[in-house]
């Protein structure tokens, strides 16, 4: 068993053994000290955080991501699709912030755009003691993740300057997005139900569902974004991140696209595919590109 888990987890990093640094243990914080606001009760589930994991000392890039999993806005994929991103990012030098978010049918929006705007607003107030600079801040959503991190890229503000609370001054503006396989249309044939009912409840009122139709909110403000998908994929359709990367695209953001042809949806960062796993180098590239990643 002990031999099974170590491989799997140097395939998931996709670097050799001796390649891999010490990397301080994670540690998890509560996004509101004293409890989040407009919290339904006292349990784990009411208790937004993140799990902030820190590259090796002699590796860091200086830019920070934080990670939202998939789960259709029920449940949190937080394994391949939080805890071994979070591996993989800080292998190459980039810390990471896997953002446990509340979810429905116990709450919907904008509870979770809310937790994921406090969540950038955490990191960037904090980037200097997490070794990141504040201008170098993404967001990484996976599935309904996606949907909630192209929101808080679409839907952000310049922070409260009056604010008594630190952490609410600052901007939940990400620099930059990567989606993958992402929920982004309430009001095509496109939309992805389950997400949308968890997130608005059975019967949305029209406008709402549309202001959070994603590719209807994009502007040349929106970051540069990065997205995957694959054109087998029946859970969400890959007309998705087409109809984001074609509104980016019109606002003149820059945007990269990769539609791999198989792959079933929730694949992560599908370390085992021999053909799918490739995705990620690609992704390298881009956030080399635009300096995000050594």
């Amino acid at each position: 068993m002990r031999s099974w888990l170590l491989v799997s987890t140097l395939a998931a990093l996709c670097l050799p053994l001796a390649a891999q640094p010490r990397l301080p243990a994670p540690k998890t914080e509560f996004l509101w000290s004293a409890g989040a606001p407009v919290a339904l009760g006292n349990d784990d589930a009411d208790k937004p955080s993140l799990t902030i994991y820190l590259p090796d000392s002699s590796q860091v890039s200086g830019s920070g991501v934080v990670v939202c999993p998939g789960g259709g806005y029920g449940m949190l994929a937080i394994d391949h699709e939080g805890k071994q991103v979070a591996q993989w990012l800080t292998a190459r030098g980039v810390a990471a912030f896997v953002l446990k978010y509340r979810l429905g049918p116990r709450y919907h929006h904008p509870i979770e755009l809310g937790d994921a705007q406090r969540a950038i607003r955490y990191t960037r107030s904090h980037a200097v003691e997490c070794g990141i600079a504040p201008q170098k801040i993404g967001i990484w959503g996976f599935s309904a993740g996606g949907h909630l991190a192209s929101t808080a890229g679409t839907h952000f503000d310049s922070g409260n300057s009056g604010a008594s609370d630190p952490i609410d001054r600052v901007s939940s503006r990400p620099d930059f997005m990567i989606l993958c396989y992402p929920v982004i249309s309430f009001i095509t044939p496109y939309a992805h139900r389950g997400s949308m009912r968890n997130l608005l409840g059975d019967h949305p009122d029209p406008k709402l569902a549309a202001s959070l139709s994603n590719e209807t909110q994009v502007t040349s403000q929106t970051p540069p974004t990065f997205l995957f998908h694959t054109d087998s994929d029946d859970g969400v359709p890959s007309e998705n991140s087409v109809l984001f990367y074609l509104a980016l695209r019109k606002a003149g953001v820059p945007t990269e696209i990769h539609i791999y042809e198989r792959g079933p949806h929730g694949v992560g960062l599908a370390p085992f595919d021999p053909i799918l796993s490739s995705w990620t180098r690609r992704l390298e590239g881009w956030m080399r590109l635009h300096a995000w990643m050594k």
